[in-house]
């Protein structure tokens, strides 16, 4: 079967969401900063009259932070709410990237396991891995990598208006 990503730069290497877990791709806006919050937690950001927590995946992956440039941008995530048995009910998350590349589309049966080691990442984060043209793209679990932040989203009514 084949699947739609979406695929963005982190450090020189590529990475891919599933389309279907995209709401939008913003130009980077800088995030108001809270207090408390984990390192990869950039702050809030207020998209469509909605708060979204916006993580930095180079801090999440342990990876060298870099400038912020023309280039970067926030990938607007949807998943399931945890706390809601409503299928239709999302949380939103920003996330980070040096850049967003593409949608392109990956048979499953191109997509092969992540290796042990190796990864620039932890491999609990990535699901698989393709080869395209001369390039490898790893595949991220968007519900792994969000996990920790799910649990602790901030309440609408604390969003800070733009």
């Amino acid at each position: 079967m084949t699947k739609q990503y979406l695929t963005f730069s982190l450090n020189s290497k590529i990475y891919a969401i599933n389309v279907f877990q995209v709401q939008e791709v913003l130009t980077y806006v800088e995030p108001t900063k809270l207090p408390c919050t984990a390192a990869h937690i950039e702050g809030l950001i207020n998209s469509r009259n909605q708060g979204i927590t916006v993580v930095n995946f180079r801090k999440k992956f342990a990876l060298e932070d870099c400038e912020v440039t023309k280039f970067t941008r926030i990938i607007v995530i949807e998943l399931p709410s945890p706390t809601s048995e409503d299928e239709k009910h999302v949380t939103l998350f920003g996330a980070v990237a040096d850049s967003v590349n593409e949608v392109i589309e990956i048979d499953d049966e191109m997509i092969e396991p992540p290796p042990k080691f190796g990864n620039a990442i932890s491999a609990e984060f990535i699901t698989g891995i393709c080869k395209k043209e001369d390039s490898f793209i790893s595949i991220l679990d968007i519900q792994k990598v969000f996990a920790e932040e799910s649990a602790t989203t901030i309440p609408p009514s604390e969003v800070p208006a733009e």
